[in-house]
C-alpha cells in the first residue's frame, strides 16, 4: 500500500463514539435506503399471495390517517381490526417487512418515529424510562424494526413502554421473524414472562408475509472472501478515488464491538464508504456473534459494502449458533452479509 493512501484509511477500532439520548431521537426515522419507500414500490413475489395481502391490510391500517382511501386493491382489503392498536409483521427474513414498515411510516401523519428494537431500548438507556416515555408521548405512530426480545429485562421493559403508549392514544407497528408470542422463545425461560408477552402480543394484529429472501433471488448465496494481496490492492486504489475507507483486523473489531454499546455502532460508520476486514474466522462465542449482527444490521441500513479475507462472512457462525434460538437473527445476517460483500444491496427489506 502507497504510504500516502496508509495514511488515510482509517481503522473501525480506532473510533469510540458517544451519542446522547436527542442524538437516537434524531435518528428515529426509516434508513435511508427506504427515503422513498412506498406501498406501490414495494415489488411482492406474486408466488406468495400473503405479500400482496400484507401491502393490502397495511393500507387498511393506514387508511385512519387518510382523509380519502386509496383506489384499486387496498378498497379490497379485508377489514382490519379496528380495536386493535398495533400491526405486527410476522415472516422470514428477505421478504420485504422493513420496506412495508417504512411505507406505513410515510403515510402516517406526525410525530412519528421509526426504530430498530435495540434503539428504542437504547433512549431508554439515555434518558431514563420516564423521560423517554414523554419524548414518545403523543407520537401517531411508532414503528419497531426486527422486534426481538433477548433477555427478561427487554421483555419487562418493552411491555411497559408500550402499554403507556398505547393507552395514550399512540398506534404501534412492528416486525420480526418471531411471531409475538413466541418471542424469547428458546432464549431465556419465556414462561415466566408469558403473562407480559401475552398482554404485550394482544395489542397487535399479525400480518404473516411468507416468500423468498429477495437478496438471494438473482445472486449465488454467498458471502464473497477475497485474497489478502487483493485487499492491499483494493483498499489504497479505493482512497484514491477519494473513498473513505476502514480497515481492521477481523479478531480487532470483534474485541472493539464489546467496549461499544450497539446503540453506538451507528456513530462508530458514520461517513464510511467502505469496510475492509482480513483474516476473518469461524465465531464460536455467542455473545461476539450477536455484536457482530448487531453491527451488521447497522453497516447494511448504511449501505457500506464490505471487502473481506479469510472465512467468507455468511460462514461465521458456528452450527450450534445456526440450531438455537437465536438462529433467525444469524439467517438474517448471513443474508445481509451475503449482499454486503456481492455489490448486491437491493432496493427493499
Amino acid at each position: 500500500m502507497a504510504p500516502q493512501a496508509l495514511s488515510q484509511v482509517q481503522r473501525l477500532a480506532d473510533r469510540s463514539p458517544s451519542i446522547t439520548g436527542p442524538e437516537i431521537v434524531a435518528e428515529l426515522v426509516p434508513p435511508p435506503q427506504f427515503e422513498h419507500a412506498s406501498f406501490a414500490s414495494y415489488r411482492p413475489d406474486l408466488n406468495f399471495p400473503s405479500q400482496l395481502e400484507a401491502v393490502e391490510r397495511l393500507g387498511t391500517f393506514a387508511g385512519a390517517w387518510l382523509a380519502q382511501r386509496p383506489s384499486g386493491f387496498f378498497s379490497r382489503t379485508r377489514k382490519s381490526k379496528p380495536e386493535l392498536p398495533g400491526i405486527y409483521l410476522d415472516g422470514g427474513f428477505g421478504v420485504g417487512k422493513t420496506h412495508l414498515l417504512a411505507a406505513l411510516w410515510h403515510a402516517a401523519p406526525g410525530p412519528k418515529y421509526f426504530g430498530t428494537f435495540i434503539e428504542y431500548t437504547a433512549l431508554v438507556g439515555a434518558l431514563g424510562y420516564a423521560a423517554t416515555v414523554r419524548q414518545l408521548s403523543g407520537a401517531r405512530l411508532i414503528c419497531i424494526d426486527e422486534f426481538e426480545l433477548d433477555d427478561p429485562g427487554d421483555t419487562m421493559l418493552m411491555t411497559r413502554l408500550l402499554g403507556e403508549l398505547v393507552a395514550s392514544g399512540t398506534r404501534v407497528a412492528a416486525t420480526s421473524n418471531t411471531p409475538p408470542n413466541s418471542l424469547g422463545e428458546g432464549r431465556f425461560a419465556a414462561i415466566d414472562f408469558l403473562r407480559e408477552i401475552q398482554a404485550m402480543s394482544a395489542n397487535f394484529e399479525i400480518v404473516r408475509i411468507d416468500g423468498l429472501d429477495f437478496r438471494r433471488r438473482d445472486i449465488e448465496g454467498h458471502a464473497i472472501a477475497v485474497s489478502r494481496d487483493e485487499v492491499d490492492q483494493l483498499v489504497p486504489a479505493l482512497v484514491e478515488r477519494g473513498s473513505t475507507v476502514t480497515r481492521d483486523d477481523f479478531g480487532d473489531l470483534i474485541r472493539h464491538l464489546s467496549t461499544v454499546h450497539p446503540s453506538k455502532y451507528i456513530k462508530l460508520i458514520h461517513g464510511i464508504d467502505v469496510i475492509a476486514l482480513t483474516d476473518v474466522y469461524l465465531l464460536t462465542d455467542q455473545t461476539d456473534a450477536l455484536r457482530l449482527v448487531a453491527f451488521i444490521d447497522r453497516v447494511y441500513d448504511a449501505e457500506i459494502p464490505i471487502i473481506a479475507n479469510g472465512q467468507p462472512l455468511n460462514e461465521v457462525f458456528d452450527e450450534e449458533m445456526l440450531s438455537g434460538g437465536y438462529r433467525k437473527k444469524y439467517q438474517r445476517s448471513q443474508s445481509r452479509l451475503v449482499a454486503l460483500t456481492t455489490g448486491e444491496l437491493p432496493p427493499h427489506d
